[in-house]
């Protein structure tokens, strides 16, 4: 998962639970942001079959072993690098394609689910090696974007095609755009994702002849279902087949689908020829066993990265504690300065936030927008490139800034760097960090034990 996603990010799904969501997530600010992603008892499970069900039908393809493979529980296209999105908390997709791009030069990633794939086109915004094209509703719907003026961008631009579609596309209709746009090709290698759907019955009946066209076997499979213990939710026809609606077609009847089909031929037609990629040898076994790491030495490296992990999270918290409970005064002839720096801080944070021109989100339940927390009033402060940031402290300002003048600061510094503070051997701190066992200075008695 952390190919594409961020470790914690992964770390996050690993560890939460109903329970602990609001705090995780910092009230709905992070990871999990709106109604649309609820935390659930089981979710890292479910991602980890999600995912491993596409870099597994990836592995197949690239090892030969199949020309076609399937993951109906796959195609959650919605998931960004840190953040779930309209139901999908890992994207499998990403996963698939880079496993597919150790492999092969280039790969085409198609979708034709009623919502458009963000999460995928979004990941591949700026490569020519991954094409992807999204037949998708497009306006006051989630999520939102897709617009054929989104195209990518440096080395990618033009390889993000996007065919918005109104309400009401019928058969003939959605034909009239595919095949002008994606020809028929044969004996490519081909993997088939999932996605969902709302209608439990209808989300079978898809997969079922799905299934049977990738088989070449869509003219002799029987329209009529067997008996099966879910049979009485296919009534009162029992058949295949899904009725068509009696919607008009938007599409049609205001002829924009014919400049839509227009406008993503052109964008073809303008694209350069097939990148030239350099093809090296890679190893078919995993990159554990490449590199000659055993499953003892895996758990042994997750045992330590979790203990190093928590000894961290001790130190932070205890730092917290110690100077927001310091009251001196020091801190006193500092407190105007504190003041004004942080009236600077709030007044840089406001003209971030204006100038950054960020547009709402759209929810997948409602359909309505909604506002999303700027980060900046939570000092997460993500760098550029910066992977790894396990403990983000939630609070708006950093505990070093009333220390009480800069003499202090200085002082609680050295103290961290000689291996003393607060009066405690740095080993023995790191030894008890995440135990029953707390650490509390001779002047705060007092006060409540310290949770790791």
């Amino acid at each position: 998962m952390s190919s594409f996603h961020t470790d914690e990010y992964v770390h996050f799904l690993h560890g939460v639970t109903p329970e602990t969501a609001e705090k995780l997530t910092y009230s709905g600010t992070r990871f999990l942001v709106g109604e649309d992603n609820p935390a659930f008892d089981g979710v890292f499970e479910f991602c980890s079959i999600s995912a491993g069900g596409s870099i597994g039908a990836a592995q197949r393809i690239t090892s030969g072993a199949a020309d076609i493979a399937i993951n109906w529980a796959g195609g959650l296209h919605h998931a960004k690098k840190r953040e779930a999105s309209g139901f999908c908390y890992i994207n499998d997709i990403v996963l698939g394609i880079l496993e597919l791009l150790r492999t092969y030069p280039r790969v085409l990633y198609i979708d034709i689910d009623c919502h458009h794939g963000d999460g995928v086109e979004e990941a591949f915004y700026t490569t020519n090696r991954v094409m992807t094209c999204s037949f998708h509703k497009f306006g006051e719907y989630f999520p939102g974007t897709g617009s054929q003026e989104d195209k990518g961008r440096g080395k990618g631009k033009g390889y993000a095609v996007n065919v918005p579609l109104k309400d009401g596309i019928t058969d003939d209709s959605f034909r009239s755009v595919f095949e002008p746009v994606i020809p028929p090709k044969t004996n490519i290698p081909l993997i088939l994702l999932g996605g969902g759907g709302y209608t439990v019955k209808n989300v079978a009946r898809t997969w079922t002849y799905e299934t049977a066209c990738a088989l070449g076997m869509d003219t002799e499979i029987d329209p009529n279902l067997p008996w099966n213990p879910y049979f009485e939710w296919f009534g009162p026809r029992y058949r295949l087949e899904v009725l068509t609606n009696n919607m008009d077609d938007l599409n049609v009847k205001d002829g924009s689908i014919d400049g839509v089909r227009e406008a993503a031929l052109q964008q073809l037609q303008e694209l350069p020829c097939a990148p030239s990629v350099p093809l090296q040898d890679v190893p078919r076994e995993s990159l554990r066993q490449h590199l000659g790491f055993g499953k003892d030495d895996e758990e042994a490296r997750d045992e330590l990265d979790e203990r190093l992990a928590q000894h961290t999270r001790y130190l932070y918290d205890l730092q917290e504690d110690i100077h927001s409970s310091e009251e001196s005064d020091a801190w006193d002839s500092d407190e105007s300065a504190s003041n004004a720096r942080r009236g600077g801080r709030s007044v840089s944070s406001s003209r971030e936030t204006a100038a950054s021109g960020r547009k709402k989100r759209i929810s997948l339940l409602t359909g309505q927008y909604f506002d999303v927390a700027d980060h900046h009033d939570f000092d997460f402060d993500f760098k550029s490139g910066a992977k790894r940031r396990f403990f983000p402290c939630p609070e708006p300002r950093s505990p070093w800034e009333d220390m009480g003048g800069v003499d202090d600061a200085v002082a609680s510094r050295m103290g961290v760097v000689r291996g003393k503070y607060g009066g405690v051997d740095l080993s023995v701190l790191m030894e008890r960090g995440g135990r029953d066992e707390y650490l509390m200075d001779e002047g705060h008695e007092d006060e409540e034990p310290i949770e790791p």
